[in-house]
C-alpha cells in the first residue's frame, strides 16, 4: 500500500494506482473527459490537472501514479488555473448548441463549463466543422463538430468490444473520430459508445430529439434477452419507453450492455402490438373483450379434455417469459392432469434427470479464467457480455479454445480452433478424455483417438491453473447428443478441475427448469407437441413456432390441425394456425423475475402501464385456472407466486450433471438449430434498428 495525502486527507491506495483513483477513493472529485475506470489511460484531455508538491508544474491525475508521501492539491489556485484554461482550451471549437443537443442535462463538458469555464471566448476567429458521418442505424454522427478527442470511444472498440472500429484520423484541429473507408460500426457492442460519450457527438439514432433527458422518469428493469440477466434503467415519458441504459452492476453486466437490450424498446410501440383479444371466426379475425376469449377457451379446453382426456393438452412456453409466468404455466397444466409443457423450444434431445443446469460458475469469475475450452457458442453474438468478461481473460494471458463448426470471430486471440461438421464434436471430446484418461491412468469414458494434436493442446490447458472452465453453448444445448456431450464435459472437469456449465440460451433458461417447465415424467417433450396428432389444444406463451422451435416450419402445418390453439403474446403473431390470441404484457409492463446463467435471481417490475387491454401473464393464467376448476390459484401478486416458484432446496438443484448415456458415441445427429442474433425473440425481431444492422442482413447463427 502506498500512502499520500489528497486536500490534506490521507489516503491508503495500493501500489500502481493513479491519482485520480486515489481520490476517488477519498472522495474527492477532479474534473476529467477522457479517463474512464474501464477503459486504458489516454491523458488526452488534461483536464484532470492538478498541482503536486514539488512537480514542476500540473500534472494529470489520471497519468500520474502515486508515491509514498506524495502531497495533491486538486482545488489550490495553480490547479483550478491549469483546469480553467483547458476548459477554455476545449471550448474554443465547441458548437453553442446545447438547447438542441440529445447530450443537454447530462453532458459533461456542460457540467463542467459552469464551475470551470468563462462568461465569454476570447477566441475571435471561425469555429471548425466536422461534417457529420453515416456510421449505422444505432449511433449518429451527425453533429462531430462537438467532439473533444477523448478517445473514449476509440478505446472502447480496441479494449473492450475487440474491434477498432472508430479512429482518430488527420493532426492538430483537423483531426477527426471516424470509421474506417467509410465503414459501418457492427459490433453488438456499440451503443455503449454512446453512454461514455462525454460530450453530444455520438448519439442514439433512434432516441434522437424524442424527449430531453430532465423529461424522463428512470426505473430499474432487467433484460429480457440472453442468459446474462444484464441490469437495465428503463426512461420512459408519457407512459412510453423511449431510451434504456445500462444500470452498472459489477457482478453481472459491470457498466455495459448490449446492443439488443439497449435498442429492442423499439417493439413495444411496434404496429404488431396485440391490445385487444382476438378470435378467429369463420377464417376472420373478430376482436372481443376478455370475458369472451376466456369463456371461449374454458369451454373449448372442457371440451377436449372431455374428448381426448387431459393429455390431449399442452403448453409451449418461451424461456424469454418470466420465472411466475412459467411457474403458473406449469401448474395450471398439471392442474389439468396433463404433463405436455415445455420450454426447451429449440431442443432436439430431452434427456434430462430434474437437474438445474447452469453456467457451473459466476459470471464475473469468467474475466479471471486462465483457460477455457468453448464447445457450441459464438460467444460473441450469443452472450455479448460473457464474450465481454472472456476477452478481458485474453487480454491478461487466458487461453481459450473453441469448437465449432466455423471459424469464429470473436474478436479476441485464440489459442486453438477446431472447425469440424456437428456430427464430429462428440468425438472431439471424446478425444480430449481420451488423453486426460492416458494422462491419469484411469479408463475413458468412450473410445477416443489420444495422439489428436488438438485434443493433447485443450488437455494441457485445462490441466493447468486453477482457474478454468468448459464452457457449453447454444449449439451443444440444441444438439440431438446434448446429454452425451453433457456427459463428457463433466467427466473432463473432474479430471481438470475444471468447471463445467451452460452458457444459457435465454434470459430465463435456468428459472424455466426451476420452474419446472418441462414434461419430467411421461408427457410429450415441445418437438413432440408440435408433431403429434394426439395433441388436440396447445397453448403457446410468447412463443412462435416458426422462429423459436427446432423444425418448427415443417410443424406450422400440423398446428392449423388443432382444434384449438390459445397464443399468449403482446404482439399479433401465429395468425395463420391460431384461434385465440390473447395480449399478454412485455417485460415493462409486468412485474416478475429471471434467472440468470449463474442461478442468479433478479425481479423487477413493470415500468409502463400495460398497453390497450393488455394483461400481465400470470393474470390471464390465474382466471383461466379459476374458471377451469382448478386449484391453487388464488395469487394476489407475483411475490406469492415466486414465493412457491422458489422452494427453499431450489438451489441444492443447480447440478451440469446427466444420467444418460454414454458408453458409446452415437449416430450423427441433425443439425443444431440456428437463429440470428437479432432473431432470437419477439422483441428484437420487431426491432426496426436492430433489423437494420449488419448482423440482422447477414442472419449469422447463434450457435456457430
Amino acid at each position: 500500500m502506498v500512502e499520500l495525502q489528497i486536500d490534506g486527507k490521507t489516503v491508503q491506495v495500493t501500489e500502481g494506482s493513479v491519482v485520480i483513483q486515489a481520490a476517488e477513493q477519498a472522495g474527492t472529485f477532479i474534473p476529467h473527459f477522457c479517463y474512464h475506470k474501464k477503459l486504458s489511460i489516454a491523458a488526452n484531455c488534461r483536464m484532470c490537472l492538478v498541482d503536486i508538491e514539488k512537480a514542476p508544474k500540473p500534472m494529470p491525475a489520471c497519468a500520474t501514479p502515486v508515491t509514498q508521501g506524495m502531497v495533491v492539491h486538486t482545488k489550490s489556485e495553480r490547479a483550478i488555473k491549469a483546469q480553467k484554461s483547458v476548459m477554455e482550451f476545449l471550448l474554443i471549437n465547441h458548437p453553442l448548441d446545447c438547447p438542441i443537443c440529445d447530450q443537454g442535462g447530462e453532458c459533461q463538458l456542460q457540467d463542467l463549463a459552469v464551475g470551470y469555464g468563462g462568461s465569454a471566448s476570447r477566441y475571435d476567429e471561425e469555429k471548425r466543422v466536422v461534417f457529420h458521418k453515416d456510421v449505422g442505424p444505432l449511433i449518429s454522427m451527425e453533429e462531430m463538430s462537438r467532439c473533444i478527442h477523448c478517445t473514449r470511444c476509440v478505446r472502447f472498440g480496441q479494449e473492450i468490444a475487440g474491434s477498432m472500429e472508430l479512429g482518430m484520423s488527420h493532426r492538430g484541429e483537423h483531426s477527426e473520430i471516424e470509421t474506417f473507408v467509410g465503414e459501418t460500426v457492427d459490433s453488438e457492442l456499440s451503443g455503449n459508445m454512446i453512454d461514455i460519450c462525454p460530450v453530444g457527438a455520438l448519439t442514439s439514432k433512434p432516441f434522437r430529439y424524442q424527449a430531453r433527458t430532465w423529461e424522463l422518469g428512470r426505473r430499474k428493469s432487467i433484460s429480457p434477452h440472453d442468459s446474462t440477466g444484464a441490469n437495465l434503467i428503463v426512461q420512459v415519458k408519457n407512459h412510453q419507453v423511449l431510451r434504456v441504459v445500462p444500470y452498472e452492476n459489477e457482478e453481472v453486466n459491470e457498466c455495459w450492455i448490449a446492443d439488443r437490450d439497449r435498442f429492442s424498446y423499439e417493439a413495444l410501440s411496434s404496429p404488431d402490438r396485440l391490445t385487444q383479444p382476438m378470435i378467429k371466426q369463420g377464417g376472420q379475425w373478430q376482436t372481443v373483450d376478455w370475458q369472451v376469449a376466456l369463456e371461449y377457451i374454458a369451454n373449448g379446453v372442457k371440451a377436449i379434455k372431455t374428448e381426448h382426456g387431459a393429455s390431449a393438452i399442452g403448453c409451449l412456453a418461451s424461456p424469454h417469459s418470466t420465472l411466475e409466468e412459467l411457474f403458473l404455466a406449469a401448474k395450471f397444466m398439471h392442474g389439468l392432469g396433463s404433463d405436455n409443457i415445455d420450454s426447451r423450444l429449440r431442443a432436439a434431445d430431452f434427456h434430462h434427470d430434474g437437474m438445474v443446469r447452469w453456467l457451473g460458475t459466476s459470471i464475473a469469475s469468467l474475466s479471471h479464467l486462465q483457460s477455457a475450452w468453448v464447445i457450441g457458442s459464438n460467444i460473441r453474438k450469443d452472450h455479448p457480455l460473457l464474450a465481454l468478461l472472456l476477452r478481458q481473460a485474453v487480454r491478461t494471458g487466458a487461453k481459450v479454445h473453441a469448437l465449432g463448426d466455423t471459424t469464429p470471430d470473436w474478436a479476441m486471440s485464440l489459442a486453438q480452433v477446431q472447425v469440424l461438421a456437428h456430427t464430429d464434436w462428440l468425438q472431439a471430446m471424446a478425444d480430449v478424455a481420451a488423453v486426460l484418461a492416458e494422462r491419469s491412468g484411469l479408463a475413458a469414458p468412450v473410445p477416443g483417438n489420444s495422439q489428436s494434436t488438438a485434443a493433447q493442446a485443450i488437455a494441457t490447458s485445462l490441466l493447468s491453473g486453477e482457474r478454468k472452465a468448459v464452457l457449453l453453448g447454444n449449439g451443444v444445448a440444441h444438439h440431438a447428443h446434448c446429454a452425451a456431450m453433457l456427459v463428457l464435459a463433466n467427466w473432463v472437469g473432474q479430471q481438470t478441475g475444471a468447471s463445467v456449465g451452460f452458457l444459457g440460451e435465454a434470459a430465463n433458461t435456468v428459472g424455466a427448469q426451476v420452474a419446472s417447465a418441462m414434461p419430467l415424467q411421461a408427457g410429450m417433450h415441445a418437438q413432440a407437441m408440435l408433431h403429434s396428432p394426439k395433441l388436440k389444444a396447445l397453448f403457446l406463451l410468447n412463443t412462435e413456432p416458426l422462429f423459436d422451435c427446432a423444425q418448427g416450419a415443417s410443424a406450422l402445418k400440423l398446428l392449423a390441425e388443432k382444434e384449438m390453439l390459445v397464443t399468449l403474446s403482446p404482439f399479433k403473431t401465429n395468425m395463420d394456425f391460431s384461434d385465440v390470441l390473447l395480449p399478454i404484457s412485455p417485460f415493462t409492463e409486468t412485474a416478475g423475475s429471471f434467472i440468470n446463467t449463474e442461478a442468479r435471481v433478479q425481479s423487477f417490475h413493470g415500468v409502463v402501464r400495460p398497453l390497450g387491454e393488455t394483461r400481465p401473464a400470470w393474470k390471464v393464467l390465474r382466471v383461466l385456472a379459476n374458471m377451469l376448476g382448478v386449484a391453487g390459484f388464488d395469487y394476489d401478486s407475483v411475490e406469492q407466486i415466486r414465493g412457491d416458484a422458489l422452494p427453499a432446496n431450489w438451489l441444492e438443484r443447480l447440478n451440469n450433471d446427466c444420467q444418460a448415456p454414454v458408453s458409446q458415441l452415437p449416430a450423427a445427429p441433425t443439425a443444431p438449430v440456428t437463429a440470428g442474433i437479432y432473431h432470437l425473440d419477439g422483441l428484437v425481431r420487431r426491432a426496426p434498428s436492430l433489423q437494420l444492422t449488419a448482423d440482422a442482413r447477414s442472419g449469422e447463427a447463434l450457435h456457430v
